[in-house]
């Protein structure tokens, strides 16, 4: 997935606002507009009514690595620990891996109550499910390196398993950090960070734990539209629910707990955090603050319906800009070859 010596710029799929087709389709476009790889939520629910889907993102992924060709793919996030036992995960990443041909990386996490709560198996505290994770990354690993694996452990017990079909090289996992504790568990297992705010200490914390190899992601919102005055209700009407934070959005049970929490969220409280309409430089400002940062790959979810037009203003406006910074090494940075055809 990577390019030498420079950052990736990454496209979101957000499954919460989009059918499976139209996933598919974006993933092509995105490929075509000269992104370096696109990323997928994997939710069960979506995070707000005007969300309006949910699609398997698992499904969506076998049908996106089947016909793109060069476009890197990730998850994003992907927990592995509740709705998921992390041997099917195991098998699922390698799956894609070979479909692919090596071009995925499973971004993992400890997961939202909204989604892990469907299964019935309850919500454990913040310090059981980092635990849950250490051990489903320690299971996933063994199944990798094929052959027959079983497993006893403290949450998990894995009996006689083999993953048959898996890629040349084991599946690249990252990592979602917000804070010390998740992003120096990321650094002891040695893996790639994902995070949501440009902290430059989650990347410090990383490696005095360890960490260096592996991707050091961002991920980092906006709102395309035609003027600002849209860009900003676009903003409100399907991204407000990132300004409850992280220790509030992994404990809400469900959409209806996200509308009344979002209730009082103005267009005007997003103003700052979220660039929005059609000038691209707070969008390339925001950028580099990543960069800035030490992130390496950034992943670039644009909300609201204009899916299409996001990816356009990328590859016209925000790619010539952002290439031209030399992906924060003062160099200049060549887009990679766009794909000229398609795999049926």
């Amino acid at each position: 997935m990577a390019r030498s010596g420079g950052v990736q710029f990454g496209y979101k799929l957000m499954s919460e606002t989009t059918g499976p087709r139209e996933l598919v389709r974006y993933a092509q476009l995105a490929e075509e507009a000269g992104f370096d790889f696109v990323g997928i939520s994997d939710h069960y629910l979506p995070w707000l009514e005007s969300h309006g889907h949910s699609p398997f993102a698992w499904s969506v992924l076998g049908a996106i690595a089947a016909t793109t060709e060069r476009v890197g793919i990730a998850t994003g996030l992907t927990c592995p620990i509740i709705r998921y036992h992390p041997a099917i995960v195991a098998q699922a990443a390698a799956t894609i891996g070979v479909m692919s041909e090596g071009r995925f990386t499973l971004a993992l996490g400890a997961g939202e109550r909204l989604n892990e709560h469907v299964v019935g198996y309850g919500w454990p505290p913040v310090r059981h499910r980092h635990e849950m994770l250490r051990e489903a990354i320690e299971i996933m690993r063994g199944l990798w390196e094929g052959g027959l694996f079983s497993h006893s452990g403290e949450y998990y017990e894995v009996e006689s398993a083999r993953i048959y079909d898996l890629p040349e090289e084991p599946v690249p996992i990252v990592l979602g950090v917000s804070g010390k504790k998740s992003a120096t568990m990321a650094g002891e297992l040695g893996t790639g960070i994902m995070a949501v705010q440009p902290e430059p200490s989650l990347i410090k914390d990383w490696k005095s734990a360890g960490g260096g190899e592996g991707g050091k992601y961002i991920e980092l919102s906006f709102a395309y539209a035609s003027s600002e005055k849209e860009g900003l209700k676009i903003a409100h009407e399907y991204s407000r629910f990132g300004a409850l934070g992280w220790e509030v959005l992994a404990e809400l049970p469900g959409v209806k707990s996200f509308e009344g929490a979002t209730e009082h969220i103005r267009p005007e409280d997003l103003k700052d955090s979220i660039p929005h309409g059609p000038d691209p430089e707070p969008y390339i400002e925001h950028i580099k603050k990543g960069i800035d940062a030490g992130y390496d790959h950034v992943v670039l979810l644009g909300a609201g319906p204009d899916q299409e037009g996001f990816i356009r203003f990328f590859e016209e406006t925000l790619a010539p800009e952002l290439r031209g910074l030399g992906a924060g090494s003062g160099k200049p940075a060549k887009a990679p070859p766009k794909s000229k055809s398609k795999k049926k």
